[in-house]
């Protein structure tokens, strides 16, 4: 499988091949493996991997390495999403705001009555009825909001899977 890209953000034009598909694998599941070891998997050199991973962090395939964090294994142990209903004119400035709080995990513009979903992680419930009160009812343009607790996690998404 060949897919040609161009990156939005720095004009790179890229033919990602199979092996940039394997690469993308591995890292996804392992990200911190070494590039020679990612080599030796992969029959390449530890140069020639090197060189595939900075040109698909230069195309904008590769976004970041990260690490996943056990939220409740840090003190988050109150997991909530939100479907957060705005008026159209309101949307991103409400985006932004809620992007920008510390406790928010992701926000996501969705289809529907300019909804926006949004994962919140707080320590417990008085913090989380703080965020609602304080923050998230306080925005201006708000027209409903709709919430949701985890009660348990079965998967949870850490990268692509390819």
């Amino acid at each position: 499988m060949k897919i040609e890209i161009k990156s939005h953000k720095r004009g790179v034009l890229m033919k990602l091949t199979d092996t940039d598909f394997k690469i993308l694998n591995i890292l996804s599941e392992q990200g911190r493996m070494s590039y020679v070891d990612l080599a030796k998997e992969l029959g390449l050199s530890r140069v020639a991997v090197r060189d595939r991973i900075n040109q698909m962090q230069e195309a904008g395939v590769i976004e970041k390495f990260s690490v996943v964090i056990n939220s409740e294994q840090v003190g988050k142990g109150v997991s909530a999403f939100f479907n957060v209903d705005c008026e159209p004119n309101s949307l991103i400035h409400v985006a932004e705001k809620l992007a920008e709080h510390p406790s928010v995990a992701s926000c996501y513009q969705m289809t529907g009555p300019s909804t926006l979903h949004t994962h919140v992680l707080v320590e417990d419930f008085h913090a989380l009825e703080k965020f609602i009160n304080e923050e998230l009812y306080a925005l201006e343009g708000i027209t409903r909001v709709e919430s949701h607790i985890l009660l348990r996690r079965f998967k949870s998404r850490t990268g692509l899977k390819l």
